[in-house]
């Protein structure tokens, strides 16, 4: 019987911030972890996970308040719209349909692997599904959701094992992007078109980085008023997915952060077209690695890594198998086909996030490369975009059509 502690919410709110100083500070120290851009949060969090699952064998439970957490995660896909100006639409638009496209054949891959490997182990192909786009491409809330069809129509439980696959996901798409990118950058002598270090905000005013070693020169004022924008977006994301379910709109529901993010477009594409107000970029810029940084560090310290000690062992392969097979995906596919420069090899690293975990974990594997390498907005657009709305449609499109095959 495990004793409870429950931790408060400002507590763990320090707790979600030590995180990211100890990935700091660990990065730091290891060579390898800065040379292949391994994110802090991913280092903290799993550090603060590990000793939280030591605490759970040794029958001691932690329990945080983090009700921040989807908020954080709102805000952050909120700055994402407010960085897609329509100019920046228009110069970048086709490279959002081409990686959709690439997206979309990956998926049709990994279902392949995840049914024919659960098919030769001995596996209900089904099970293949959920090792596959259902849990890597779709995340933990995609998981549930199939999990509770597959039950009520198949009469399979696959719960544990969709949460179980998530998480490994999550993890593993924030590993292996970082070196996939990096060894592309390195192999093919590959720079920022913006270059590397420097003060790029002086120079190009309206340019998002995500990074955070960047200066940014924001006033109390410019703060405010983007948090203000960004709560209008996280509250009308909110307001516009309870009324789609009220009204039972079923083609219009989608994730609050699709909400949020098509908010922040509007908004910016208002204020630039209607020339009254500028949106202070640099100040949407450190709001946004903020939010992101501590979103991420939430969700990483709260996993249940002995969920993955109890994956049966073919279907701990599967997933390792996937996890493999992204990453030769993403350094032989996605980087040529988008045109193999550095916006190409940024992209290839955002796709090894969102291919095993999800889009938050795709910029979190972006931002610790530009971080070091020099900026890429194109990625910073079309990855976001792509992973926060149109990859859970086609998920959703491919995966009825295997069902018609092995359900």
């Amino acid at each position: 019987m495990n004793t409870v502690y429950s931790i408060g919410e400002l507590e763990s709110f320090l707790v979600a911030i030590l995180v990211l100083f100890i990935g700091h500070f660990v990065n730091r120290h290891v060579a390898s972890f800065r040379k292949y851009n391994i994110p802090e949060p991913i280092v903290g969090g799993l550090i603060v996970a590990a000793i939280i699952t030591i605490l759970h064998f040794n029958n001691v439970a932690l329990e945080f308040t983090l009700s921040m957490q989807n908020t954080l995660m709102l805000m952050f896909f909120s700055t994402v719209g407010l960085a897609a100006s329509y100019k920046l639409l228009l110069k970048g638009g086709s490279k959002v349909f081409i990686f959709l496209g690439i997206a979309s054949l990956y998926i049709v891959i990994q279902n392949a692997v995840g049914v024919s490997l659960a098919t030769t182990l001995g596996l209900e192909p089904l099970m293949g599904l959920i090792a596959g786009s259902i849990t890597l491409s779709g995340g933990h809330g995609t998981g549930a959701a199939w999990a509770q069809t597959f039950s009520d129509t198949y009469g399979i439980n696959t719960l544990e094992f969709a949460m179980a696959a998530a998480t490994f996901g999550l993890v593993m798409g924030g590993i292996i992007g970082g070196p996939v990118a990096q060894r592309l950058i390195n192999k093919n002598n590959l720079l920022s078109s913006y270059g590397v270090g420097g003060n790029h905000h002086k120079d190009h005013p309206d340019l998002l980085t995500y990074d955070q070693l960047e200066e940014d020169r924001v006033t109390a004022k410019s703060i405010l008023e983007v948090l203000f924008l960004l709560l209008l977006c996280v509250a009308g994301a909110k307001w516009i997915g309870s009324l789609v379910s009220t009204m039972d709109i079923g083609w219009l529901k989608m994730p609050d952060f699709v909400y949020a993010l098509f908010l922040g477009v509007v908004i910016t594409n208002i204020t630039e077209l209607s020339r009254g107000y500028k949106i202070n970029s640099e100040s949407v810029d450190v709001l946004g690695t903020v939010s992101l940084s501590l979103f991420l560090a939430m969700a990483l310290m709260n996993l249940k890594l002995w969920e993955i000690f109890d994956l049966a062992v073919p279907l701990l392969i599967i997933l390792l198998v996937q996890t493999i097979t992204l990453a030769f995906f993403a350094y032989f596919v996605t980087f040529r086909l988008m045109g193999s420069n550095y916006d190409a090899a940024v992209m290839a690293g955002g796709h090894c996030g969102f291919g095993m975990g999800a889009t938050p974990t795709a910029v979190m594997n972006m931002g610790a490369l530009v971080s070091r390498t020099g900026p890429s907005p194109q990625a910073f657009m079309v990855v976001p975009i792509v992973g926060a709305f149109f990859i859970d449609i086609v998920n959703a499109i491919i995966l009825q059509g295997y069902l018609s095959f092995v359900g």
